[in-house]
């Protein structure tokens, strides 16, 4: 029986760790780390692991699906791709162009026949309905790189294996693997930065990073503003702004610092649960750091002052010295660019949503206002939808009135291996062949990596005749579409091609047969100062008062001390960060996780025994929920997984049905948002607990 051992980047991973696949007889038999991936040095978390459950689910999708009344059929893909072109181009000569809407979910940046197909597709659909998973994560990043930096992935990056002294805020990169900040074992990485010098995690619940941290400070949720704020103060009032290294290349510090010493902090305690004298102790000890950085993630980003929490933590950065340095906070320089000349910079406010009158960002509108765009009659209505890997009735608030206003579409198309809780809405499923069967490269992971690497991944099996890789649906859809229109298309070359010209036009040095010759990656050095030489601003300088974010700020000092009550925040675990993956077994097996976390104090004052079933009630709906009295979550505080709610009429998903579980975003309300961003403010929503009958 002949045995194979493959080597490639895991594709379901925001850390990118490698992985040795082991093939018997042409089947994926066993999956480890790479121990030679100078990256990830064997590290492997469950997801890689759990790449076998996907490659063999009874219940992937591997031909396209058309739905006949309530019942599906497999078509060719000749006929679904032609129905799916001819469908969207008929409602948009009907309705304009503007009634075809464009969902995408977050597995899109985890693979290059996304990442580099999907741009083309929808320039030539040409409809500003689009929507993304962006705008209930990292939008706040993305404007405020904008604003401060010129272009919206020039992001800082913690230099996490070489700071002495990390403040990190609402992230939990053991459960999440890094995300904005890609570093494979990151739990490794960790404890070597705590048992070399500081790791202070700030976070209502005491996570599974909280766990492994020098210090935990459990903050009200939604209150990081206020608490990173009396931080500045703080520190302005210990030393002046250490910005010598940045002599001639700040616009406007003085206005922002001005503003800032202008909010008044005496309700510090109230707002965000932390006085002023554990305040005064971080900001000395962050000074006092040889080396140090903040860092802020999801949890600050999905509330609903995210862009300033951002703001604020970079100036933090700035005025100690540690922006654009070692140890603190700089950007990569990656061998494919994302940034610079023929890149987007980005963009806010070019165009606004029909409903709300909600500002693009990005070239994308908000998703929380997708569901009144398909639902609300008049001029630009959204009539169909293409949605590509995203589960938005999950994943965006108030999925409810998502998933009543999809049964109201003329038209859906959805790209996607899965039956699940939005697919099943749609008219044609096109189901992408596994990844494991294209070339992919980590064009945006390896911009936002902690060490400068490159890595292809080289397909290991054939694709079966009936199946599709994600590039060629999206241009068969940009054809089909470009037929029926009457439009001209211009296709892209195929993955290897077009990744050998990426990486000439990048400069590098670095081209495809490198890169093919190196299975284990290559590791090209830690991090190097280079933002001050890579800013796109007008002026070049960095922007350290950007207008709206001043005005955000006035609004916030107007803003009274909050009154008491119940406040919602999710959370992760690194076997169900998303809904996807609960029908891997390897996944889901293990002590149930849906629990709502309450503290033992409120569950006392509400008369909910611990283990009860209860209610959870917020101004968009309720949900039943099992609760878990946890002291992991302090008082006022109660804390739910997100990606739940499986079991729904007409889903395929055999293993996510038997999960108990409500889904989060039920709760979620659509007019809670981050003003600057228009991201969704998922975290720190107001809601109550309420025994059942």
């Amino acid at each position: 029986m002949s045995e194979q051992t493959r080597f490639r980047a895991c594709p379901l991973c925001e850390a990118i760790c490698g992985l040795e696949l082991r093939y018997v007889a042409g089947e994926l038999s066993a999956i480890r780390g790479d121990a030679n991936d100078p990256f990830s040095r064997g590290h492997i978390c469950p997801k890689g692991n759990a790449l076998i459950d996907l490659e063999r689910d009874p219940d992937r999708l591997r031909r396209p699906l058309r739905r006949r009344g309530g019942d599906w059929e497999e078509v060719s893909w000749e006929d679904a791709i032609a129905e799916a072109g001819e469908r969207l181009a008929a409602v948009q000569r009907a309705h304009g162009e503007d009634a075809l809407g464009v969902y995408l979910g977050n597995p899109n940046v985890h693979h290059f026949g996304s990442i580099a197909y999907l741009p083309p597709l929808l320039r030539a659909l040409r409809t500003r309905n689009r929507f993304s998973a962006s705008s209930v994560d990292q939008w706040p990043h993305q404007l405020v790189n904008l604003v401060m930096y010129g272009h919206q992935w020039l992001l800082p990056i913690p230099d996490i294996d070489r700071t002495n002294y990390c403040l990190m805020l609402g992230a939990n990169p053991v459960a999440s693997n890094g995300s904005l900040m890609t570093a494979p074992g990151i739990e490794k990485r960790l404890k070597a930065l705590a048992a070399r010098g500081r790791l202070v995690v700030v976070d209502p619940r005491r996570s599974e990073t909280a766990a492994i941290a020098s210090e935990h400070l459990a903050i009200r949720p939604g209150g990081d503003v206020w608490f990173l704020l009396a931080l500045l103060h703080a520190m302005l009032a210990i030393s002046p702004p250490r910005v010598d290294a940045y002599a001639g290349r700040l616009a406007g510090l003085d206005a922002a610092l001005q503003a800032i010493a202008a909010v008044d902090l005496a309700d510090l305690q109230a707002r965000c649960g932390i006085g002023p004298d554990t305040v005064q102790r971080i900001a000395r000890a962050f000074l006092a750091a040889p080396r140090a950085v903040a860092y802020g993630r999801m949890g600050v980003s999905t509330q609903r002052h995210g862009s300033l929490c951002q703001w604020l933590i970079q100036l933090i950065n700035l005025v100690s010295g540690n922006l654009d340095r070692v140890g603190g906070a700089l950007p990569n320089q990656p061998i494919v660019p994302v940034t610079g000349p023929g890149t987007s910079p980005g963009s806010r406010g070019r165009w606004h949503s029909r409903v709300r009158g909600l500002p693009e960002l990005c070239g994308e509108l908000p998703v929380a206002a997708l569901a009144e765009e398909i639902a609300t009659p008049g001029p630009g209505q959204i009539r169909a939808l293409l949605t590509s890997a995203g589960n938005p009735v999950l994943s965006t608030p108030n999925g409810r009135a998502l998933e009543a206003a999809l049964a109201g579409l003329d038209f859906m198309v959805s790209i996607d291996p899965y039956l699940n809780e939005t697919t099943r809405h749609a008219q044609l499923i096109l189901p992408p062949a596994s990844a494991l069967t294209q070339y992919h490269y980590d064009v945006y992971f390896n911009a936002f990596a902690v060490r400068r690497v490159a890595r292809l991944s080289l397909p290991l099996a054939e694709r079966a005749a009936e199946q599709r890789g994600d590039w060629e649906i999206l241009s068969g859809l940009g054809a089909a579409h470009a037929a029926a229109a009457g439009k001209p298309w211009t296709p892209l070359p195929p993955p290897r091609e077009l990744l050998a010209h990426w990486l000439n036009a990048g400069g590098s040095g670095i081209d495809i047969a490198a890169l093919e010759a190196a299975p284990h990656g290559i590791d090209l050095g830690p991090l190097e100062p280079s933002l001050l030489r890579r800013l796109q601003t007008e002026d070049r300088c960095i922007q350290c008062a950007p207008p709206l974010l001043l005005e955000a700020l006035a609004a916030l000092r107007a803003e009274p001390v909050e009154p008491g009550g119940l406040r919602l925040i999710g959370r992760r675990h690194v076997r169900s960060n998303n809904s996807w993956m609960h029908n891997a077994p390897r996944l889901v097996k293990g002590k149930p996780r849906h629990h709502l976390l309450v503290h033992p104090a409120d569950l006392a004052a509400t008369g909910i025994a611990d283990g009860a079933r209860a209610q959870l009630r917020s101004v968009s709906g309720a949900i039943a929920v099992d609760v878990m009295a946890s002291e992991d979550v302090g008082p006022g505080t109660v804390c739910l997984p997100h990606g739940f709610g499986h079991g729904r009429e007409g889903v395929r998903l055999s293993r996510a049905a038997e999960l108990e579980g409500a889904s989060y975003n039920d709760l979620g309300d659509p007019l809670a948002l981050d003003g600057p961003s228009g991201n969704a403010a998922l975290n720190g929503l107001r809601v109550s607990l309420e025994r059942l009958a």
